[in-house]
């Protein structure tokens, strides 16, 4: 079951459940749409992964008690920003991969 962090892991902005702005990678590496995109170009800083929109798990009980009530999101803080020099020499060679290629 996906943890739902609950912040970018580079810039610590607040990701809720609901957050429309949270992407992962297949790892569950959480990041803003922002960095992934203006400074991750899609490259997972933890496993060179691409990433995707982070699904959003029912707030509401409508089936199998599945919903945020009785699975609630993690409230552990994965802040780790990116050194930028070390990210731009691991990226250069995998950003231009397609992530199901790499």
């Amino acid at each position: 079951m996906l943890q739902l962090r609950p912040s970018c892991e580079n810039c610590n902005k607040a990701l809720a459940p609901e957050s429309e702005d949270a992407r992962i990678c297949s790892y569950e590496c959480t990041f803003c749409s922002q960095c992934v995109e203006q400074v991750l170009h899609n490259v997972c800083p933890n496993c060179g992964g691409g990433f995707v929109a982070r699904p959003i798990r029912p707030a509401r009980y409508w089936k199998n008690a599945n919903f945020l009530g009785a699975d609630p999101a993690s409230t552990k803080v994965t802040y780790k920003p990116i050194d930028a020099q070390a990210f731009e020499e691991f990226s250069a060679q995998i950003r231009a991969i397609a992530p199901a290629n790499r």
